[in-house]
C-alpha cells in the first residue's frame, strides 16, 4: 500500500509541476530569445527526483546558486544536457532521464567482496566509505561468519530513472 501511495504521489507531483510550467513544452513558450545549444555556457536551476517522487538534489535549496556548465561538454550527464538544450531564458522543462543517459545501469562487476579486516572499525551495513583515491562504496553486507563484506562501487543513482525539472536562468555571453 505504501508503494502505491508513493507512486501516486510521484505522479501527482509530475502532473502539478507540468501544469505549473505550462506542460513542460519549451517549444510552446512565447519566448523568442536565444535558445541553449551545444557549447553554450548556461546557468540553470533544477530539481532532480526519482520515480517515487524522492528529491535527490536541487539547486533551489536556500543559499544555492544556479548550476553553471557548458552544454554538451561532458560536465553533466547526457540526460541533463538534453533537458537544457533548446530552452530559452526563463523557460522550464521536465525531462525523464533513463539510466543509459544518466549514471548507467548497475554494473555487477562494481560489487565486490573484501575481508572485513579491511574495513574501518565500527563499519555497518549501509555506510558509505571513501578510499584514498576518492572512490566511494556502500556497504551492502557484512558476514562475520565468513569474515567478508560486500561493497558496491556503483554510483548511487545507477540503474535509476530520474526526472529533472530545469529552468534556464541565463545563457552566459562569451567573453
Amino acid at each position: 500500500m505504501n508503494r502505491i501511495f508513493r507512486s501516486l504521489a510521484a505522479v501527482a507531483i509530475v502532473i502539478l509541476t507540468l501544469a505549473a510550467c505550462g506542460g513542460g513544452d519549451a517549444d510552446a513558450a512565447p519566448n523568442t530569445g536565444p535558445r541553449a545549444a551545444d557549447g553554450d555556457l548556461v546557468r540553470v536551476h533544477y530539481t532532480g527526483t526519482l520515480e517515487d517522487g524522492t528529491v535527490f538534489d536541487s539547486s533551489r535549496e536556500a543559499g544555492r546558486s544556479p548550476l553553471e556548465f557548458t552544454v554538451a561538454s561532458g560536465q553533466v550527464i547526457t540526460g541533463f544536457d538534453d533537458a537544457v538544450r533548446g530552452l530559452a531564458v526563463g523557460e522550464t522543462r521536465i525531462q525523464r532521464v533513463e539510466p543509459i543517459d544518466g549514471y548507467g545501469e548497475v554494473n555487477p562487476d562494481a560489487i565486490v567482496e573484501v575481508s572485513i579486516d579491511q574495513l574501518p572499525e565500527g563499519t555497518a551495513v549501509g555506510d558509505t566509505l571513501s578510499s584514498g583515491t576518492g572512490q566511494t562504496v556502500v556497504v551492502l553486507a557484512i558476514d562475520t561468519a565468513t569474515g567478508m563484506a560486500q561493497l558496491d562501487a556503483n554510483h548511487p543513482l545507477a540503474g535509476k530513472v530520474m526526472f529533472f525539472d530545469v529552468e534556464l536562468v541565463e545563457i552566459v555571453p562569451a567573453s
